[in-house]
């Protein structure tokens, strides 16, 4: 199976992957409750790497001390506390020969616990649909969140700016990705129903990527040229499972070129199934809309593709990295299992249950 391009060496921006298998990020609460990384994910990061995945991107890591943070015993990049320890996970995977990419995040409405602050915010004070997540700690219906000013927007700007600054020059991360997608605060500003705003940042689908744009902007102002920047996103939600863009592929087009223009270095694209048509009536998967709308773009494709044949087809339909993240959690030696033609393991559901922290039976013994 090693003939398999997915062990072909591919860039991102100017670093050099080994292979094309990449952790996809997953929270996983496992940080003390004032946000500090543990030995414990120290452990659980470096097993990824001396497995063979080319990079992992971490689990949302929250970004300033006021409504970012989305879960309790999440980890933060706030503080030279929270980045040291960050450091020792780093160095961690490096002595595996793996990379790693700091995925920054901001909770926006979908807070369920927060060290600092009560309270959340959003683009429009508009209660998120569905519910809390219990295997995060969450209980009932969201709250509802109170309308950021553009004084709070520029704040945000700045703090992914500052945290990804922490990230590389302080924690050790060979790159960042911003978190646009899943239904956090750059995707409820991206969401039609979750952004009722008739500023500069609501309106057309372009006015609502606009903050996701001027964040990619600020972040790459601040980590120069040289450092991997990306964005995830995605349709569905964490709340809203099924959601699709409203106008299809013409969406799809105009996300696609805008990001194609930002200076990003890749596009991380989330479906439950990265392989299935994007859109009702049209064959085109959103990696394939991705690659055509984006053509020079790196994409990173994520989504049930822990199956070799289906991971290979979506990199012929236009993906250069497969993400895996219940295929990783099963097996943190993918890699090197698929390179040996070895038989992986089924994902148990139970790893994530009751809370979905880092378990004694995911890490080595």
């Amino acid at each position: 199976m090693s003939s398999s391009t997915l062990f072909n060496e591919y860039s991102i921006g100017n670093m050099l992957l080994k292979n094309r298998l990449v952790v996809a990020p997953m929270t996983r609460v496992t940080a003390s409750e004032d946000g500090i990384a543990s030995p414990r994910m120290k452990v659980y990061y470096q097993d990824f790497a001396r497995g063979g995945f080319a990079l992992t991107i971490t689990e949302g890591i929250y970004i300033d001390k006021a409504w970012s943070q989305t879960y309790a015993f999440q980890a933060g990049l706030v503080s030279s506390e929270q980045a040291i320890a960050w450091h020792a996970v780093t160095d961690a995977v490096h002595q595996q020969g793996g990379r790693i990419f700091a995925q920054l995040q901001h909770s926006g409405a979908l807070s369920q616990g927060n060290y600092y602050l009560d309270g959340t915010v959003a683009p429009s004070a508009v209660r998120p649909v569905g519910k809390q997540l219990p295997f995060y700690r969450g209980e009932g219906e969201y709250r509802i969140p109170r309308e950021l000013t553009e004084e709070d927007i520029q704040g945000i700007i700045g703090s992914f700016a500052e945290a990804a600054s922490r990230a590389v020059c302080e924690a050790g991360f060979d790159g960042v990705e911003i978190h646009g997608a899943n239904g956090y605060l750059l995707d409820q500003f991206f969401t039609d129903y979750a952004n009722h705003r008739t500023d500069k940042w609501g309106g057309s689908i372009a006015g609502r990527l606009s903050l996701s744009l001027a964040v990619i902007k600020a972040v790459r102002e601040r980590v120069g040229k040289d450092v991997p920047v990306g964005i995830r996103i995605s349709q569905g939600k964490v709340n809203d499972f099924y959601h699709k863009w409203a106008n299809g592929e013409d969406d799809a087009r105009i996300v696609f070129t805008l990001l194609a223009e930002s200076g990003i270095d890749f596009i991380h694209l989330t479906e439950y199934e990265a392989w299935q048509p994007a859109f009702e009536g049209n064959p085109l998967s959103l990696v394939a809309l991705a690659r055509k709308y984006a053509p020079e773009m790196t994409i990173i494709a994520n989504g049930s593709l822990h199956n070799v044949v289906r991971a290979e087809d979506v990199i012929q339909a236009g993906a250069n990295f497969i993400a895996l993240g219940r295929g990783a959690l099963a097996n943190h030696d993918w890699p090197e299992r698929v390179r040996q033609g070895l038989d992986t393991r089924e994902f148990d559901s139970a790893i994530l249950g009751p809370i979905a922290d880092i378990k004694d039976s995911e890490l080595p013994a």
